[in-house]
């Protein structure tokens, strides 16, 4: 595979570097630089989704003829690493990145013209609705009922850890509609409106006191069957097909060698605030080293992937094995940070941050030493769950064993 740009890819990179420069302000810039977490602060995620839909790249991973560019693979890489690189805030993933692909595969033409531009230009805000208390990696388990009721489906249960759907207005949802011999038969993907009766939203914060996830209670709510992606009972099809874009359907690697540069440099100044810089141990040069060579192999995986996506496939088995490297390395590059903040990295100090969400655990307005080093615990907190989230890893490796391995 050939690493190096064409001309034709580097005007690209230029333009996407110019387009970056103009449109990211201070505060935008702040937002990106400032995130604990994986997600950006919702406000200024929004401003910038919506400079994003003005110019035509919210979502270049569509196809064009819904809003999408007709893209390369080098293409959607470059312009992944620039805004990493730039350090412009994410957007969403929820409704563009997740249930957007499962909506162009399975949805009729009424659903993909009603939903689809209310996606991009953001009156439309999405959430998940698929763990349950009792169904979270092994979500065919999942149990919360819907009874049909003529041209609706009558929804009942709860649903747990819905990222931002305090913020949302819909959420799409996997349901029970009927029970048979194989949990998967039976389940149901449906959009329902957050603002329906009966939808009841409540909390939970995290360990860094952020509140971001969210529990969802139904109480007796109808949902119009017109609302069903795909046929009814056979939803775990479209839901399979949503988690390999959940998993493997973005780029882990360009803002993890961002974050990889940001420790190295602060790692080679630090020793005016911490005793010695820490660049000079040799174990944690040796980590810091290893976690950059792993961060390339990752980056030519991640290309491999996009160029079948570019090709109309589905991501595949690539899907768990990017969830997996990818997520373990962000876990890995909280570690390294943590270290590198030294005694910094004790305190508690959401204050230094633009959260993803309300903190809600006291803390002091000014922040106690270099903002980097405020921020490293912050996200090492969060990222516990990177490993966790989009199924566990440990069922990622039980889909590589069975559907790569045959074992």
């Amino acid at each position: 595979m050939n690493i190096e740009w064409s001309i034709s890819e580097l005007k690209f990179r230029d333009d996407v570097r110019h387009f970056l420069l103009e449109n990211l302000n201070d505060d935008l810039l702040n937002a990106g630089r400032l995130m604990s977490s994986v997600y950006a602060e919702h406000d200024a995620s929004m401003r910038w989704q919506k400079i994003l839909y003005d110019k035509g790249w919210l979502a270049p991973a569509w196809p064009p003829e819904y809003g999408g560019c007709d893209w390369t693979p080098a293409q959607h890489y470059i312009f992944a690493s620039e805004k990493a690189a730039a350090g412009a805030p994410p957007t969403s993933p929820m409704g563009i990145q997740m249930c957007a692909p499962a909506l162009i595969a399975f949805g009729t033409e009424a659903q993909k013209a009603f939903f689809l531009p209310k996606m991009l230009s953001g009156e439309h805000f999405w959430c998940q609705g698929y763990s349950e208390p009792n169904a979270g990696s092994d979500l065919a388990s999942l149990q919360m009922p819907a009874v049909e009721d003529g041209d609706h489906l009558i929804c009942n249960g709860g649903k747990i850890w819905q990222t931002h759907a305090d913020e949302a207005n819909w959420i799409f949802c996997l349901v029970r509609t009927s029970k048979t011999d194989r949990p998967q038969k039976g389940i149901t993907f449906i959009l329902i409106d957050m603002n329906t009766p009966g939808v009841e939203v409540k909390p939970i914060i995290g360990l860094s006191g952020e509140h971001i996830q969210n529990q969802v209670f139904f109480n007796n709510v109808r949902v119009p069957k017109a609302n069903i992606i795909g046929n009814i009972d056979e939803g775990w099809t479209v839901a399979k097909y949503l988690l390999e874009f959940e998993r493997g359907g973005s780029a882990y690697a360009p803002l993890i060698k961002v974050r990889l540069e940001e420790i190295r440099q602060f790692a080679a100044t630090s020793a005016s605030d911490i005793a010695a810089s820490v660049l000079d141990e040799p174990l944690f040069a040796a980590k810091l080293a290893n976690a950059e060579i792993q961060a390339n192999i990752l980056e030519i995986y991640e290309l491999q992937t996009l160029c079948l996506l570019s090709q109309g496939q589905s991501p595949g088995t690539n899907a768990s094995v990017m969830k997996i490297l990818g997520t373990e390395l962000q876990q890995t590059v909280t570690e390294l940070a943590l270290d590198a903040a030294g005694h910094y990295g004790n305190s508690f100090q959401p204050q230094a941050a633009r959260p993803g969400g309300t903190v809600h655990y006291p803390h002091a307005s000014k922040v106690y030493g270099p903002g980097f080093a405020a921020i490293a615990p912050l996200r090492y907190l969060n990222e516990r769950a990177g490993s966790i989230y989009a199924g566990s890893n440990e069922i990622q490796k039980n889909i590589l064993a069975k559907l790569a391995l045959g074992l």
